[in-house]
């Protein structure tokens, strides 16, 4: 299957996997055209697509889809034919630390107008969702139990919650209206332009400060890893044929805890584990998360390609090798994790 001269409505597409979404497409798919709608808040930056910011085929447009006026004037302008949402409020930490009415906002009632708009043209084949598994809450350290489909949701902080809003008014706006909406729900996601607030660029950066890793809680905190164009690759499948009202869990089953990554980064950077520092565990810290992929292998014949050694080792050399761009959003935004401070008072010590 291929879109053909279809038009793509990109929502978040100057962020991490947006960006990387828009790439991937463009490059796969020759007579397809992508508008990408963006708020460029802090994680979201241009810079993520100068290289293919001069294609005919990419149109940016700069709003917020919290705005309906905006989102409803994009469709009529653009018409478009399938349309996935990438724009969140993502990290957790700023939703516990008093940022939750930005989350609340841009989560669920972004999602609810971009629902509307789709409701209210005909033109739109199929919609993605893009949430996380984080909606489902956490899962015990010694189980072998994976979240799936049917998984109930069970969110643990805010950031979760307000995905898990979003998600249940697009299971409202398909059983109601019909709504041609697919909800997918994946894993962790690495790769290259992911700001480095989350853990594995954050951490990157560090060793490159010659700054120490630090640690939430005692670092046993485990997350399935999934490259991201493996996810890009996925989400591609369910705008083409994924079924409508229907929910796709997407992970690589590469299961590692944080302490794991942390020494796989130190060892990248010949460093020893003396750069490891623990500090206090932020709150509602799920300690494990694992997805069962099984449905979107079956139904849409998906299945991940990158292998995580090679993926992951490619992933830090790339912020390596791109100081400007870590320079140029630095000059933007400034500190890129300062909630991990406030856990520092909170050390418990080196573990061994």
């Amino acid at each position: 299957m291929n879109f053909g001269s279809k038009t793509i409505l990109v929502f978040g597409g100057a962020g991490f996997i947006g960006s990387n979404f828009i790439r991937y497409i463009l490059s796969r798919h020759q007579k397809v055209n992508i508008v990408n709608f963006d708020k460029l808040t802090y994680s979201g930056n241009l810079d993520n697509l100068k290289d293919i910011s001069k294609d005919k085929r990419y149109t940016f447009v700069k709003g917020d889809i919290v705005n309906k006026k905006v989102v409803d004037l994009v469709f009529k302008k653009y018409k478009p034919n399938y349309v996935i949402n990438f724009a969140a409020e993502t990290h957790v930490d700023r939703s516990i630390h008093g940022a939750s009415l930005d989350f609340i906002k841009t989560n669920i009632e972004g999602v609810f107008n971009i629902a509307e708009a789709v409701r209210a043209h005909p033109s739109v084949i199929k919609y993605v969702q893009v949430s996380t598994d984080e909606v489902h809450g956490s899962l015990p350290l010694d189980s072998k139990q994976r979240f799936d489909e049917y998984t109930l949701f069970a969110p643990n902080v805010p950031y979760a919650a307000t995905k898990a809003g979003g998600d249940l008014l697009c299971r409202a706006y398909f059983s109601t209206w019909k709504v041609p909406v697919v909800v997918t729900h994946c894993s962790n996601n690495y790769g290259p332009y992911q700001y480095p607030e989350k853990i594995i660029p954050f951490f990157a950066l560090r060793m490159l400060e010659g700054k120490k890793l630090p640690l939430y809680g005692d670092g046993k905190h485990v997350r399935d890893w999934i490259y991201v164009l493996d996810h890009c690759s996925a989400l591609e499948l369910c705008l083409l044929k994924g079924t409508p009202g229907g929910v796709y869990h997407i992970g690589a089953d590469n299961e590692f805890d944080n302490t794991d990554i942390a020494k796989r980064i130190l060892k990248y950077f010949n460093r020893d584990e003396s750069w490891i520092e623990y500090v206090g565990d932020r709150p509602g810290h799920d300690r494990r998360y694992s997805v069962d992929s099984r449905r979107i292998t079956k139904e849409l014949g998906w299945k991940p390609r990158y292998t995580f050694e090679k993926a992951f080792a490619a992933t830090l050399q790339w912020y390596v090798d791109n100081p400007k761009w870590i320079d140029r959003i630095r000059e933007k935004t400034g500190v890129f994790n300062p909630h991990i401070d406030l856990w520092r008072a909170h050390k418990l010590g080196k573990k061994k």
